[in-house]
């Protein structure tokens, strides 16, 4: 009779809480244990303990990003290992979709798995089966888990309690553990009662960052758990006008869009407050462009070319602002300098002014919204952060969308376009600022933009397409289909087509050839009044040629 193979066993343990790691027996003890006695009860079967532990104290099973983890599946890569012994499925992972990629891993590796306490392996399709099941349910469990601690979060918050994060200088943690409220630390207060003050004498963030530096007015001291010390610092322009802007300092509690009454005393009186609020709500709606020398000697020469010196093309071409009069219109452009000093130049761009300028914005925009979205804004995130982390990106995004060339001038520090594709390199000093972060917490790819960028012809109209920019509907376009469809249906009425036209003061050749917009297909029709339309697909390009009755022939003819 032949000897039994022998199946090598390795056991995984993981434990979300780090309470009790430190204890001589805790919970990865008895897990390690209940999987050791499974392993020795199918010794008759060929099983062999490994030496080694794979122990994950402290980490979530909602990601794969675990060091015992990663050692694991590279010994099972090698091949040094037959079979994983687990406590609970859900101490592997709690995510379907890892662990279908685990589950492909250990298959090409001739590897399965087994649940001491769940009764089943992976070796056989009804165990996989029964594994999903329960994984979806480990899954919902860990979702409604989340949803639950974010309601609590919310109910919380409404009945004005402290629910942690970064505390705002001027105030202190309650002595008490359960309470959750906060405590004046007056020495800080006198800082935040100042920083107010100034700002309803001055009126102005610079003016007041440069009286706090002078002043040697210091953000709040915080010694992390390790023993590091965390700001202390001078306090920056996006620290001031977020500090400004915290309705914490008149005793109140925000929760994302809302604001209830806290617990805890205010340092600001109301009057204060809403004066602070009044000017700064006028600051922002004001031209910084008459107030800064810097930015009038910027733009003394073209006010509006603000991306002057900041881009190149793919060549390393300086883009250069440029203008032209046209019918008494005065059209601004940006060039390769190669244009201008050396004649014609087929790779050369020209680009128009206002159009570059409005993608650059928004491709900056999507960036820290997707990047705020993504919790990409720190190097660490931190769960009591997040939140002051997404009123500050979203405030500078108001920022970018109301004053537009003022406030990207400063924040850009080079860019490259090139066909195909746009890249742009963020100043990280002045992007902290804004943000009111240190520029060494910045998630690494914060100052890197990355987009899409096309340059398209539509007439001798040239239209900038960077990135996933909202669709713009071509107003004359749809302003033209909507007249046609009323031309359609006095056409149908029995109405003269030279009648119309004497009505609409226009030739007949003018009715003819647009009221054929009225059976354009519906496809194309949507897509001109939701601006999704080719960018080709200009008006001149649909009344120049004659219409296919077929629908499907037109969608061909113009690029749908």
């Amino acid at each position: 009779m032949s000897p039994r193979r022998k199946t090598r066993c390795a056991i995984y343990t993981r434990k979300s809480s780090e309470d009790g790691l430190d204890q001589d027996f805790y919970s990865l003890d008895a897990q390690y244990e209940a999987c050791a006695a499974y392993v020795a009860s199918q010794r008759h079967e060929g099983w062999t303990l490994l030496p080694g532990r794979f122990d994950d104290g402290g980490l979530s099973g909602g990601t794969l990003v675990r060091p015992a983890l990663q050692r694991l599946l590279e010994e099972i890569d090698a091949g040094r290992i037959d079979m994983v012994v687990v406590y609970k499925i859900d101490r592997l992972t709690r995510s379907l979709a890892d662990f279908s990629k685990l589950v492909e891993r250990l298959e090409q590796a001739n590897c399965s798995f087994v649940s001491v306490t769940q009764a089943f392996n992976t070796s056989s399709s009804m165990g996989r089966l029964t594994l999903n099941v329960l994984l979806s349910f480990a899954q919902f469990e860990r979702e409604v888990t989340a949803e639950r601690i974010r309601d609590k979060i919310a109910a919380s918050k409404k009945k004005g309690l402290w629910m942690g994060g970064n505390l705002p200088l001027g105030y202190d943690r309650h002595p008490d553990p359960k309470a959750r409220t906060l405590v004046v630390a007056e020495e800080e207060a006198r800082t935040v009662r100042l920083l107010f003050g100034l700002y309803e004498e001055l009126g102005c963030l610079r003016k007041v960052e440069e009286r706090a530096t002078a002043e040697g007015l210091r953000s709040k001291r915080v010694i992390r758990t390790d023993g590091s010390v965390k700001g202390d610092s001078p306090l920056s322009r996006g620290q001031i006008y977020y500090l400004l802007r915290n309705p914490v300092y008149l005793g109140k509690i925000r929760h994302k869009d809302k604001i209830w009454n806290g617990q805890h005393p205010a340092i600001i009186d109301q009057g204060i407050w809403d004066c602070v609020q009044e000017k700064m709500r006028q600051a922002s709606n004001r031209s910084r462009a008459r107030s800064d020398s810097s930015d009038a000697h910027q733009h003394s020469k073209d006010p509006g070319a603000w991306l002057t010196g900041l881009l190149q093309d793919e060549t390393g071409d300086r883009l250069t602002p440029t203008h032209t009069t046209r019918t008494g219109r005065r059209l601004r452009y940006y060039i390769s300098n190669r244009l201008i000093s050396g004649g014609k130049d087929i790779s050369g761009w020209r680009l128009p002014g206002p159009a570059l300028e409005h993608a650059v914005i928004e491709v900056i925009v999507r960036h820290l919204q997707d990047a705020a979205a993504a919790h990409q804004v720190l190097a660490q995130p931190e769960a009591g952060s997040a939140e002051a982390v997404q009123v500050s990106v979203a405030d500078l995004v108001t920022r970018l969308q109301r004053q537009g060339g003022q406030v990207s001038a400063a924040l850009l520090a080079s860019g490259e376009i090139a066909r195909g594709h746009i890249e742009l390199e963020l100043n990280p000093k002045t992007l902290a600022s804004a943000l009111g972060i240190a520029a060494d917490h910045l998630h690494p790819d914060l100052t890197h933009v990355t987009a899409s960028f096309v340059l398209r012809r539509r007439g001798v109209e040239a239209k900038v397409i960077a990135g996933d920019m909202a669709p713009q509907p071509d107003p004359h376009l749809r302003s033209m289909l909507i007249r046609a469809h009323g031309w359609a249906r006095d056409l149908k009425s029995g109405v003269q087509l030279m009648e119309i036209a004497r009505r609409e003061s226009v030739p007949g050749a003018f009715i003819r050839t647009r009221a054929q917009l009225a059976f354009l297909s519906p496809k194309i029709q949507a897509a001109i009044l939701d601006g999704t339309q080719p960018p080709e697909l200009a008006l001149k390009r649909l009344v120049s040629v004659t219409h296919p009755l077929d629908w499907i022939e037109q969608e061909r003819q113009f690029d749908f």
